[in-house]
């Protein structure tokens, strides 16, 4: 529980003109505030028309005031919503007579902070919050309304569980070495490491899906000049985002359109060819191509039929990196009789298309979704948003497992088999909170929008 807290007041809705702003306050013992600016404390959870007003008693606005006493309130202390017209004047002058009366300007996310630190939320649920207000898709919000609702969280737990019951079973037989425990034996300890693990795969496969529904893909497109890529970028985002020409070197900068495929953003970047150049815009140009190389998730480089067989002898070329996962795109079919197809060998994918006719586009949609790694029958009602953190929390939770299952094989390592298994549990266990650091929840909340 919080120590004293402030009051901290925020103006809650978007900045701009609206129909509606809302000035939400939390804190201990509100009513200093309420006598002020409502004439009181309204009754609870009863939406009430009333003037709001200043410390001299002029009256500011007139609108809706909800009250939510603790701890049956978002942040588990007292709250007040006051709800007016929606103004950028109106809501500085009502969000001033808050602060004119004590409160404190809220930081970003410290509600969402305060409901975490009150056992309101878990820190996933709290995470879910803000993956709801920046979803970008409908099947994002819904993931991160599934993960609000505590699936997520749900799901860790019962992983948590399975480990504290094997772990039990475990330091019981290294304590009590004369005590012959039922089923504790190198094959029944290996069978529910087993299916710990199965368990663990389960959703760290949802987790990597609802990762790809928040933060999306980026794909960029390369070549050299003139191979293509505008005309692909316009096929792919159904508008005419890029200019096309039939002169070499049109696109000099980075264009950016984000699409959906699946559910899933994808932000598709439109780069500068790749060559040798005299022309300082262009070479810019091209640097910033490099740039985009490296930050990509997926790389599609684009070749063009028609011509002769690309010349990959240049530095520009030869500077394409074919670490990251990447598709060859071969452009123009309509310009050599060629229909669309897809070609797999090995680690390769080649897709024949036309960016000018959308012959083979629907193909490369399909081979951009397999490259990020989407599976399509997982696109339901499992899927958990999950950020960078809870992947990285639940790799090192199968690191210590794996590492578990090598200890179980030798009744002389149990001792290093229940210390794996006590930090695979503590790596679960920080995901929704119940071992994480201070200076995690600063990076974490920090980012929420401020009256959230």
């Amino acid at each position: 529980m919080l120590k004293q807290p402030d009051i901290i007041a925020a103006i809650a809705t978007p900045p701009g003109k609206g129909g509606v702003g809302i000035v939400r306050i939390s804190g201990k013992n509100l009513a200093p505030i309420a006598k002020t600016i409502l004439g009181g404390l309204p009754t609870p959870r009863l939406a009430q028309l009333t003037n709001f007003s200043d410390a001299q008693g002029e009256i500011i606005d007139q609108g809706l005031v909800l009250y939510f006493p603790a701890p049956h309130s978002y942040t588990g202390e007292d709250v007040l919503e006051l709800q007016g017209h929606g103004g950028p004047a109106i809501m500085n002058l009502l969000l001033g007579a808050c602060l004119a009366c004590g409160a404190r300007m809220a930081q970003p996310g410290e509600f969402t902070l305060r409901a975490f630190l009150n056992q309101k939320l878990d820190l996933v649920q709290a995470e879910s919050v803000a993956d709801i207000i920046e979803a970008s898709t409908s099947q994002a919000a819904r993931c991160a309304v599934r993960s609000l609702q505590g699936r997520f969280s749900e799901t860790i737990e019962g992983l948590v569980q399975s480990l504290i019951s094997l772990r039990m079973l475990i330091e019981a037989t290294l304590d009590f070495p004369e005590e012959e425990i039922e089923g504790m034996h190198n094959a029944a300890v290996n069978n529910q490491l087993s299916a710990i693990k199965t368990q663990l795969d389960d959703v760290l496969s949802s987790a990597h899906q609802g990762h790809l529904l928040q933060e999306g893909i980026k794909a960029v497109l390369v070549g050299e000049p003139n191979v293509g890529k505008s005309s692909l970028l316009n096929q792919l985002a159904e508008d005419d985002v890029a200019i096309v020409t039939e002169i070499p070197g049109t696109t000099r900068d980075s264009i950016q359109k984000t699409i959906t495929l699946a559910g899933i953003p994808v932000h598709i970047i439109d780069t500068a060819g790749l060559r040798e150049t005299s022309d300082i815009v262009e070479r810019k140009g091209i640097e910033r191509t490099q740039v985009a190389i490296k930050n990509a998730d997926l790389l599609i480089r684009l070749t063009d039929l028609s011509r002769d067989a690309a010349d990959d002898t240049n530095e520009a070329l030869q500077a394409f990196s074919m670490d990251k996962p990447h598709i060859n795109v071969f452009n123009k079919i309509d310009l050599v009789d060629q229909v669309p197809k897809v070609e797999t060998h090995e680690n390769t994918v080649n897709v024949y298309l036309s960016a000018k006719t959308g012959a083979g586009v629907e193909l490369l949609r399909e081979q951009i979704l397999h490259a990020a790694g989407w599976q399509t029958g997982q696109a339901g009602e499992g899927l958990f948003m999950a950020r960078q953190r809870h992947l990285e929390a639940l790799e090192h939770t199968r690191t210590h497992l794996n590492r578990a299952s090598e200890h179980s094989k030798n009744e002389t390592e149990w001792v290093l088999l229940a210390e794996e298994l006590r930090l695979a549990q503590d790596a679960l266990s920080s995901i929704t909170g119940r071992f994480t650091a201070d200076d995690l929840l600063g990076e974490i909340f920090s980012r929420f929008c401020i009256g959230k």
